[in-house]
Parts: structure tokens; sequence; C-alpha cells
């Protein structure tokens, strides 16, 4: 178990790092669209494989409401890294944890203090993570929107596709579904962004899409694998063990940044994108 909730962080973490890369030279919308497509094509290959078609019943509704939704978390979170810094939207992202926590709220549950905790910590963090960068003024505030709009649509996501499935076979029907879901909704945005004459296409062209290809393909193959070495975890349990193993992700986004990227962070960002990581950390442990 412990293994698995590990490859979840590693996978997310360096999904998020490519897919931030990625949209620094090829339109965001493309980004999520072309690398989801790809991922279904694959994800429709294991379920006719599995014959996990069989496994439909009620539960797949909250996997299409998770693909509506994740396609704009995924828009607002991959422009947010493109404004970046990455070590500091990453980790606000992370605090998406709230969202399951608020719906076990309206469930009936109460949270302990200790996630009383981490609601504070994390919204302390996600003030200071906001300060200004070295050698410039403060992150934008645009980019703290699209931040806090992107970990709200992936708390939703974590919250729906949860309910999904309950068997293996289920969640791969789920996930196929899910990124099925995500391609439809992305392409039609597409549609929309591009009647508005928006830039679908990098300044290379389609030949620059197509020379991403790998790339995208990794960014898609990771985030959807992650979804299942985290249901796996987590269906192993404990589930507070596999979450809070699970949410280190924005680390290893942090430090492929700063080891890639040579990114440079204030003290005060550090401290705020710290305080997001152990608010998120509390909040998934309490």
């Amino acid at each position: 178990m412990v293994a698995l909730a590990l490859a979840t962080s590693l996978l997310w973490g360096l999904a998020d790092f490519g897919g931030g890369l990625l949209t620094r030279r090829i339109p965001a919308l493309t980004v999520v669209v072309v690398s989801q497509a790809l991922a279904a094509v694959v994800l429709g290959a294991v379920v006719l494989a599995t014959g996990a078609w069989s496994a439909a019943d009620e539960r797949l509704w909250f996997a299409v409401a998770a693909g509506l939704i994740g396609p704009l978390a995924m828009l607002f979170f991959y422009r947010a890294l493109a404004l970046g810094p990455m070590g500091v939207v990453s980790p606000m992202v992370a605090t998406a944890v709230a969202v399951p926590v608020g719906v076990a709220l309206l469930m009936g549950e109460r949270p302990g203090p200790v996630q009383y905790a981490g609601i504070g910590i994390a919204f302390t963090g996600v003030v200071l993570a906001g300060g200004a960068r070295r050698g410039g003024g403060a992150v934008q505030r645009r980019t703290l929107v699209y931040t806090l709009v992107a970990a709200f649509g992936f708390g939703a996501v974590l919250a729906l596709i949860a309910e999904a499935a309950t068997t293996v076979t289920g969640l791969f029907l789920a996930l196929f579904t899910q990124r099925l879901c995500n391609v439809l909704t992305g392409g039609a945005a597409l549609v929309a962004f591009a009647r508005r004459g928006a830039p679908l296409l990098p300044d290379g062209g389609r030949a620059a899409v197509t020379r991403a290809l790998p790339s995208l393909t990794f960014v898609g193959l990771a985030d959807v694998a992650a979804n299942a070495t985290y249901a796996l975890a987590a269906r192993m349990g404990p589930v507070t063990v596999a979450a809070v193993l699970a949410s280190l992700y924005p680390v290893v986004t942090a430090l492929a940044a700063r080891g890639v990227l040579r990114e440079r962070l204030r003290a005060t960002q550090a401290v705020g994108a710290g305080l997001a990581m152990a608010g998120t950390l509390l909040l998934a442990s309490g």
C-alpha cells in the first residue's frame, strides 16, 4: 500500500510538472484535450481487453460528472502553472482535499481539531504564498484565482471518482468514462474558443504539437496511472495513510521546478508553500 501511495505522489507530481512546462509553449486547453484523448485511447483498450464494460451501473454518473469538471480544473491549473511559479502553485492546489472534507460535513460528519487546524494552516499558506517573488512583484492575483479554482475542481473530482467504482474493473471503466467526458467537454471548449479567435496551436502549428506528442502522452497516462494507484492504495488501506502519502505530490512538482527550472522563492513564499502542504497533510490525516 505504501509503495502504491508513494507512486501516486510521484506520478501526479511529474504529470503536473510536465503539463505546466507544456503550457508554456502550447495553449493550455490544447494540452488538456490532447493529453486526455491519448489517455482515453489507452484506457479504451484496457476496458476492451478486461471486459470492464460489464461493470457498468448507476455509479458511472459520478464518473461522468468528474469528467465534466476535470477539464476546467486542469485548464485553470495549467494556466496557473504557466504563469508560475510552480513551487507556489502546486502546493496551493493540493488544498483540494478540503472539498471532500466539506462533502463529509454536509453528510453529517464533523471534523476533529486536527482538521480544523489544517484548514487554518492551509489558508495561511495561501496568503503567504502570494507574496513577492525574488527580483519581481507579487504573484499575480490572476494566478492565485486560477490556482484556487483548480483546487476546488480537483477536490470535486476526487470526491466524485471515489464514488464511481467498487471493483478494479469498475475502476477501469470509471476512469475511461471520465477521460471520455474530459475529451468531449474539452473539445466543445476548443470549438468555442476557436470561434472567438483564440489561438489553439503554438507558434510552430500542428508540427509543434506533433513533436510534443510523447510528452503529452506521458502527462495523460501519468495522471490516469496516479488515479489508479491511489484507488488501489486506498482500497488496501488504511485510507488515511494512503491519502497522506499520495498528497505529497506537490513536493515532486516543486523539486522538479527547483532542479530543472532553477526557480527561486523568497522566504515568505517558501513558508507559505510549506504551510499549504502542512495544512493539506493535516486535512488528509485528521
